[in-house]
Formats: C-alpha cells, structure tokens, sequence
C-alpha cells in the first residue's frame, strides 16, 4: 500500500506553445491525454499560461504533478524532477509578458489561502529556445517527452494510480490547430514568416 494514496489528483501542463520550448508542459499534458487512460480521480489539465485562473483547480487537489520548461541552468534538454517545497523556486522558465502570472504567485496564492496540495511534483525540461515565436519544440526538448511520461507515470504508480493505455480528456486543450503535429507541420519557412525583424527597418549589415 502506498505510504500517500491521494483522493484528489491534478496533473498539470503549463506553458505557451507559440513560444518554441515554453511549450513543453503543454506538450507533455497534450500526449499523455492520447496514451493513457487515467481514474476518474485523476484530472488532466492544460493550463496554458493561465496563472492565477489556475488557482481553484490546486484548491481541489490533494497531489497535483506539473509539466513545465524550467530554467535550471543545466544542458539544454535536460529534466530533472523536484517535489514539494522545492518546487516553488524553480516554476515558470519564462514570464512571457509583464500581464502574465508566474505559477509561483499560484503556488504561493495557494499556501497563503492554505489550499496548496499536500503533494507537488514537478517534471521540468531545460529548454534550448525561448525566443521563437511562433516555432515549435527544438529538437533536445521534444525528445523529452516520452522520458517526462514515463517518470510521471513512476510517480503516479507510487500515489497507488495504475496508468493503463488508452486516452484521458484534456480539459483546457487548445483548437487542433495548435496541436503539435497540426502546429509545427503548418508553420511556414522563416523566408515566407520572418521572426526576427523585417528588413525594411534596418541598416545593412545591422545584426538584429
């Protein structure tokens, strides 16, 4: 019998897709949906870059696990696993804007109200690149994947919750369009999209 056998669990992929390897939570959230099939206990979520909106969805769990892009200043594509009071420091690669809230804001919104899960495990990747809009997973990151679900599922087995293959609803998926295959197939060359600049608008020989 597990030593923790929670009631309530939230598994939580954060991240903004439009971003390159921000996307990775999203990404991981997004493949377990069609893998695996989880207990109804189990709640599977994107959350998107949604911050403080995430808050009642931690209110309700007892065990919550999150997929994130972490910028733990290791070699690109690297994961590492954090759990508990060592999971605040390290959230949220990235604040994408200055209206975005970082999930340590949640996470520490959550403890204020006294409303925190009991248990926080976080499977984070060390992204290769943020500044890409409109790109998809690199290489290094997108290779994480499969390792990030096989070390949630070890984590979930040891929280007493079986993982059988089939599929689990994604609450707060985005349009198909933005699934990855849809998204990173579509997007057209950078000589069709330029992402770093027009050329009208700078001096030759100027690097942007």
């Amino acid at each position: 019998m597990p030593a923790f056998t929670p009631e309530r669990v939230l598994i939580l992929g954060i991240g903004n897709v439009l971003w390159a390897d921000e996307g990775f939570g999203v990404r991981c959230v997004e493949t377990l949906a069609t893998r695996v099939a989880l207990p109804d206990h189990v709640r599977l979520l994107d959350g998107g870059t949604q911050g403080l909106y995430l808050l009642p969805f931690l209110e309700e769990a007892d065990a919550m696990l999150v997929f994130d892009a972490i910028d733990f200043g290791l070699a690109p594509g690297t994961l590492k696993v954090l759990r508990d009071g060592d999971v605040p420091a390290f959230m949220g690669a990235k604040k994408m804007s200055l209206h975005q809230t970082g999930f340590q804001d949640v996470l520490a919104t959550a403890e204020l109200l006294d409303r925190c899960p009991r248990r926080i495990t976080l499977i984070g990747c060390q992204p290769v690149e943020l500044e890409d809009f409109g790109g998809g997973l690199r290489p290094a990151v997108a290779a994480q994947i499969d390792p990030a679900l096989d070390l949630a599922q070890a984590e979930l087995a040891g929280w007493g919750i079986t993982a059988a293959p089939g599929t689990t609803p994604c609450e707060g998926a985005a349009d198909p369009s933005l699934a990855r295959e849809a998204y990173e197939t579509g997007r057209p060359s950078a000589e069709e999209a330029c992402r770093t600049g027009d050329d009208r608008f700078f001096p030759p020989g100027e690097t942007r």
